[in-house]
């Protein structure tokens, strides 16, 4: 379904405003430097499922591509964004309490595929009884171990490949990892993945190019972990929070110090997010994505103010990303009746509603 835009340059600069007036109304100062703590990397997947969020909207549901722009431009940065932070929490969540490899599937597993599974009845239930539209056994048990080989629209929700990506590195995963050097176990993953990719099998020809542009953020995520968890209460943090000790002091030459490095950070970001080489090679094009992760990570990292309205859509992004595309591409609920700004603030507020009912639902089934 492509949905007709009226004033997509208006409508745009309208949700821009209103939406820079929310995140404005919502940043709070940070009490202390925490760095790249559980809360900053709530704020990391708030902004990841935004941007793909923008991006589904803005390039593959609406017929104006004007629309949402420029907020629709890093989609790509959004996945690779997820992939390093979920190889991140999983280093630092495996040192911090230890599993064996059947503890590790029956939790980390569950814990991903209980959403999903709910997720895919729903919309299994939704195509049958409203649109007529029916799939085959195989596809279906296919589904449900979580094996999506295409991502189009005959598909029950396209961005699904990005749930057989991440599945597959949670079943390697376990088996890799070394506790005493885990940098060790980011190079072993990284190269599980070039080979799969030099291997080419047929049954992943439809999303291997989508594989190829985003191979290389989980090994990273696992090394940052790694790196995160070697120097955390040595002599480096110890020195990492002098020198935030002394930025934080009203001392102006810091503060024009640190104003410039944030202001340089921001600029690489917008850089690198607008002229991402997606018309160059796929691993051009990984590499600015790359770039632009590791400094929306660090600028995140250093600033000082913490904004509430990613926080929250980070820690509903799992739902919102099982949810959001099938409803937008199939069942439009706003966009039919609405203006297109009032529709995506609808939106926004709606996924929001069901992603709490779904995680309140999950946490029932499975506590």
């Amino acid at each position: 379904m492509t949905i007709s835009i009226i004033n997509a340059v208006q409508s745009t600069q309208i949700f821009l405003g209103l939406f820079i007036l929310v995140l404005l109304i919502t940043l709070r100062k940070k009490p202390i430097f925490d760095g790249l703590s559980i809360n900053t990397t709530q704020e990391l997947k708030g902004f990841a499922i935004l941007a793909i969020f923008f991006a589904h909207i803005g390039y593959f549901l609406v017929s104006d591509t004007r629309f949402l722009f420029p907020l629709s431009i890093a989609a790509g940065v959004g996945v690779n964004l997820f992939l390093m932070l979920s190889g991140y929490g999983l280093v630092i969540s495996s040192l911090s309490k230890p599993l064996s490899i059947i503890q590790f599937y029956k939790r980390r597993l569950l814990k991903i595929y209980s959403p999903f599974w709910l997720a895919f009845l729903i919309f299994l239930g939704l195509d049958f009884f409203i649109l007529g539209k029916a799939y085959s056994f195989t596809y279906i048990w296919q589904s449900l171990i979580g094996f999506f080989p295409s991502a189009n629209s005959s598909d029950i929700n396209s961005p699904f490949w990005y749930f057989t990506l991440i599945v597959a590195y949670y079943l390697v995963f376990p088996l890799v990892f070394w506790r005493k050097q885990p940098w060790v176990s980011a190079i072993i993953l990284y190269l599980a993945g070039y080979f799969f990719l030099r291997w080419e099998p047929t049954e992943m020809h439809k999303v291997i190019w989508l594989y190829e542009v985003h191979i290389l953020a989980f090994p990273l995520g696992v090394l940052l972990g790694s790196l995160v968890t070697k120097y955390k209460g040595s002599l480096f943090q110890a020195k990492v929070n002098t020198i935030w000790g002394k930025i934080t002091r009203r001392n102006w030459l810091n503060i024009i110090g640190y104003c410039i490095f944030v202001l340089f950070l921001s600029g690489l970001v917008v850089y690198t997010a607008y002229y991402s080489n997606i018309e160059g090679t796929r691993w051009q094009e990984e590499y600015t994505s790359i770039i632009t992760c590791l400094a929306l990570i660090i600028l995140f990292s250093i600033k000082k103010i913490e904004s509430r309205l990613f926080y929250w859509f980070g820690f509903f992004s799992y739902e919102v990303y099982l949810l959001h595309w099938p409803i937008l591409s199939r069942f439009d609920i706003f966009y039919s009746w609405a203006p297109a700004w009032l529709a995506t603030v609808l939106y926004l507020l709606f996924f929001l509603g069901v992603s709490w009912l779904v995680k309140k639902i999950i946490n029932k089934i499975n506590p």
